[in-house]
């Protein structure tokens, strides 16, 4: 597995034109953190440095080839004084796989401030990370696809449930090397990070059930500054599904109780198919 760094080293082509590299993966499609990920870059190359992304909305509108690259076209929507708007489309032989609106804030305004108090759940370090050799063959692939990020699931008998959320989960996550002291680095790289487990919250309740799964619109709020090397609780609910879609939030909080990011994102989750179409692992992989 390519490491963080050199997945998010898209390549410029021309003027508001970059290329993200494909890596050897044993998914279906291509992952899609990866290519919100190279999106938000390929935003920010066309951005200012007095600016900081605050928000992204994006759409993932076909499935991607995981071995063929990603070509990112950027549209300058809008440059304020305030707040610059870019919108990125991510194109695959022709057709448009992605779609991302992201807006970014100027450095050092000042307002009011306030924010949600962190919930209880168990410290990382006395949770177990996933098992290599998991009885789940996705599970397996899933750990060696992230093999550079430690992922550890918050069991449902040490959560502190509230009887507001039908579906609740929580993991914590963490790069696990360190990376250099680069917040933009960071910020694409919780980007990346966000699409991992959220839309599992959703079947939290419905463990048994088999059902085909795939990100269809994700939106990310980036709220203070983090570091994505350092402990990050992923607190996550679903509060529907049906029709074959999930919807699924998370609040992002680091290990001091800052809430730094949230993200909101609805999902396939349909059933009565057959498990080798299920399934978003390549078959014999």
């Amino acid at each position: 597995m390519a490491s963080i760094e050199e997945i998010l080293a898209i390549e410029r082509i021309d003027k508001d034109i970059y290329r993200g590299r494909a890596f050897d993966s044993a998914l279906r499609r291509t992952f899609g953190g990866q290519v919100a990920g190279q999106a938000l870059v390929a935003a920010t190359r066309t951005v200012g440095a007095d600016y900081r992304v605050h928000s992204l909305h994006g759409y993932f509108l076909r499935p991607g080839n995981s071995d063929h690259p990603v070509i990112f076209l950027v549209d300058r929507i809008r440059d304020g004084r305030s707040f610059v708007t870019r919108r990125v489309n991510g194109v695959q032989d022709g057709e448009v796989i992605f779609s991302m609106s992201a807006s970014f804030h100027i450095d050092g305004d000042e307002g009011i401030e306030h924010q949600d108090p962190m919930p209880a759940a168990p410290d990382p370090d006395a949770l177990d990370p996933l098992p290599d050799d998991a009885e789940d063959p996705v599970t397996r692939t899933l750990r060696r696809e992230w093999q550079h990020f430690d992922v550890r699931k918050v069991p449902r008998d040490q959560m502190e449930f509230s009887d507001r959320h039908i579906a609740q989960q929580q993991v914590w996550f963490r790069h696990r090397a360190p990376l250099p002291d680069d917040q933009l680095l960071h910020v694409c790289t919780l980007a990346y990070m966000s699409d991992m487990t959220l839309l599992g919250s959703s079947r939290s309740v419905h463990p048994d059930s088999m059902v085909q799964t795939a990100s269809l619109d994700h939106a990310m709020w980036f709220l203070r500054p983090f570091r994505t090397a350092d402990w990050l609780l992923y607190d996550q609910t679903s509060p529907s599904a049906g029709s074959g879609r999930a919807l699924t939030q998370g609040r992002i909080f680091d290990r001091a109780g800052r809430l730094v990011a949230m993200v909101t994102q609805e999902g396939l989750t349909r059933s009565g198919v057959p498990a080798e179409i299920a399934s978003i692992v390549r078959p014999g992989r």
